[in-house]
């Protein structure tokens, strides 16, 4: 009887362990662009159930695998916002890689390190070399988490969105002391709400201050001001934004828009009249799912056929 039980149990239990996330450190040494600091992560749960977090000094990803049965080769690495100041990992990271799975695609949700002078000798790098080195880790163990190294993505919301554009328009020469080969070129790109330009008409205040300091340089301003180093080899982008946004204005979606089309860079961009800011999964004011639009996007363009 005892056999049979534990038999039953396991042959239960197996689906949700074959599901079960992981969580896999980004780094296997020293962390680049770190030193020793007092900083030490901080965790909030709002009210609403939402999961803050602050001061990342060990960045890792959190493993969504698409169940067997529908996985289709495609990943897509998953950048939370949070102005750069925090991330917002469970309605922009985790509700988000449980939607994809449902396509079948694989997701890694990035907790990555938040600009720090206390712990970062340059912090304007710090989670750009993060996204670039999620995007290398991704492919060099595309075998065991069973996908395509030529099917990897990145989706990001809002300041997590301006990372994703930045891993999307920075891949020539990528961060820091690269000994690696991989490339880090994301084979698409998805981005929400994105903060897209550190220009003064068009920034969003926190993240440019938060990532570039009170008073950056014009060259910096410029260089991560991502509708200005769109090229033909920017990745395939989708685009989702409000036209109500009083955070991130809806113009840094057009701006980058309007720059793929000047590259002839195959971008679609679905624009609503309500929403707001930081939406998520659900813009409450439409019907429309934007998830749903991204799969048909997704499907148009061969990246979930197995």
């Amino acid at each position: 009887m005892r056999t049979l039980l534990l038999a039953l149990l396991v042959s239960t239990a197996s689906p949700l362990l074959l599901r079960a996330q992981s969580v896999e450190p980004l780094y296997s040494g020293t962390i680049p662009d770190s030193k020793p600091s007092d900083v030490k992560e901080t965790s909030v749960t709002l009210a609403n159930g939402g999961v803050r977090i602050s001061n990342v000094v060990q960045p890792n990803l959190t493993v969504f695998r698409a169940p067997a049965d529908k996985a289709n080769g495609t990943a897509v690495i998953v950048c939370p916002g949070g102005g750069y100041a925090r991330l917002s990992i469970d309605h922009e990271g985790y509700d988000v890689a449980k939607r994809l799975n449902e396509m079948g695609i694989t997701a890694f949700v990035l907790k990555y390190r938040l600009p720090n002078d206390q712990s970062q000798p340059d912090k304007t790098i710090a989670p750009l070399l993060d996204a670039q080195q999620a995007i290398r880790l991704v492919r060099q163990r595309a075998a065991n988490y069973g996908i395509n190294p030529a099917r990897v993505g990145i989706l990001g919301f809002s300041a997590g969105g301006h990372l994703a554009s930045t891993a999307g328009t920075h891949f020539a020469r990528p961060a820091g002391d690269a000994r690696d080969n991989t490339s880090v070129r994301p084979d698409f790109q998805v981005l929400l709400y994105p903060v897209i330009s550190f220009s003064d008409s068009l920034m969003h205040a926190g993240s440019r201050t938060n990532l570039l300091g009170a008073t950056p340089t014009p060259e910096q301003i410029r260089l991560y001001s991502n509708e200005l180093q769109v090229t033909a080899q920017t990745p395939p982008t989708f685009l989702v934004h409000a036209a109500d946004d009083k955070t991130v204005k809806v113009q840094n979606s057009l701006r980058f828009y309007e720059a793929c089309l000047h590259h002839g860079v195959p971008v679609e961009m679905h624009l609503y009249p309500k929403g707001g800011h930081g939406f998520g999964l659900n813009n409450k004011t439409t019907k429309d799912d934007w998830m749903g639009r991204l799969q048909n996007w997704l499907d148009a363009n061969g990246w979930l056929t197995k």
